[in-house]
């Protein structure tokens, strides 16, 4: 069942964090930051929504940081029930697709439910202070990828966010699959 996120809290503070890398590295959430803000996106392997935009998440990731900010994607699915989502399979996609940023793994699901992700994909975009000034879509895409020339929702709201430091007021919420949550003990 697809769902969405709550519109963009202006101003939320970014928590920290400090999660094992596909790269072998630990990085936390200083390390990734960029000097005119930055993207934290949760993703998994194995979300069709996901998989039909990750060569657009690519792109945008890399023009985005050209602009200096920051990116990192994180995966807290259950991996224990999504074994697509395991750490060796998040290491073999990110060497596959030569992600051009870190992708972090949230075992225990706290960053995921300390920044209220609710969704694959889910986009934070943040300012300089890290300051919450984008929670929106990557594009019009849905399970399957639009055309082309859809407009580049989350890369034209940060290129905002890197030229004045404030997000646009109007915002599409993203859409995807639930955040695989393992159950409580």
């Amino acid at each position: 069942m697809a769902v969405s996120p709550p519109v963009c809290d202006f101003g939320w503070h970014a928590p920290d964090f400090f999660l094992p890398g596909t790269d072998g590295r630990a990085h936390r959430l200083a390390d990734v930051a960029g000097e005119k803000g930055t993207v934290v996106m949760f993703i998994c392997n194995h979300c069709p929504y996901v998989i039909a935009v990750r060569d657009r998440i690519i792109r945008d990731a890399k023009d985005l940081q050209a602009l200096g900010i920051g990116v990192v994607a994180i995966s807290s699915n259950d991996a224990g029930a999504y074994p697509e989502d395991s750490y060796e399979r998040m290491t073999e996609l990110a060497e596959e697709l030569a992600l051009p940023f870190p992708y972090l793994y949230d075992a225990d699901q706290s960053v995921a439910r300390a920044y209220g992700a609710v969704c694959t994909p889910d986009f934070f975009g943040f300012d300089a202070g890290l300051g919450l000034q984008y929670r929106g879509r990557l594009d019009a895409s849905r399970k399957a990828a639009g055309p082309a020339d859809l407009r580049r929702d989350l890369y034209e709201a940060m290129k905002q966010v890197a030229e004045t430091g404030r997000g646009p007021a109007e915002q599409i919420p993203s859409m995807g699959c639930s955040i695989k949550w393992k159950d409580a003990a």
